[in-house]
């Protein structure tokens, strides 16, 4: 019999991901502060990769302890601009600033995927992307912001480059899916070899 599976988050494109493989999952969002923990991990000068994989794992643990005999997926991105962390956006403002940092620079996305079966973690994964942002005008940025604030209010880095944020960049080096915020292949051939999946 295969093991439920459970995806500990509320994103949508996540689930969409994973719709789209057609693979059957319920959604259990779980509620953290994520804020505060990113804080905290940041205040103890932890790596933003170890930031999203904590993150990534605590929403999966704390899912886990409601789903007992399933396996349960955290996940979390972070966006790591010269070893610091940019979170999603406050307010177009905030997006504006944001996209002026990171115009005509280099910034990796980091995004951690943590698999929890009883509270114990039995697989963890993070995928990074390296992305070039072209030099952008203030005017462009402004824009930009104005045309899609409700869209990319709940990215960070202020962009998705699944929409006209892709015109935001000048290269891109990584998984697609780990820009989207979930390192699927990985995580697909996990579930293949556990035999939650078909193949």
């Amino acid at each position: 019999m295969a093991i439920p599976l459970v995806l500990a988050s509320g994103s949508e494109i996540r689930a969409t991901m994973l719709n789209k493989a057609n693979v059957p999952f319920e959604v259990i969002v779980p509620r953290i502060d994520e804020e505060s923990v990113k804080r905290a991990l940041e205040a103890e000068q932890a790596k933003p990769r170890d930031v999203a994989d904590t993150l990534a794992e605590l929403k999966a643990r704390k899912t886990s302890s409601r789903k007992p005999g399933t396996f349960v997926i955290g996940c979390d991105q972070v966006l790591d601009f010269q070893g610091e962390i940019l979170s999603k956006p406050n307010s177009p403002d905030d997006a504006v600033r944001q996209l002026q940092r990171l115009s005509g620079k280099k910034h990796s996305l980091l995004s951690a995927a943590v698999i929890v079966e009883n509270d114990q973690p039995i697989w963890r994964h993070i995928g990074q992307v390296r992305l070039q942002m072209r030099p952008l005008t203030d005017e462009y940025i402004q824009s930009y912001v104005d045309r899609n604030w409700d869209s990319i209010k709940h990215s960070v880095g202020s962009y998705k480059l699944e929409e006209e944020g892709v015109r935001l960049f000048s290269a891109v080096d990584g998984d697609y899916f780990s820009v989207l915020g979930m390192p699927l292949i990985e995580l697909l051939n996990f579930l293949v070899v556990r035999g939650v999946i078909s193949s």
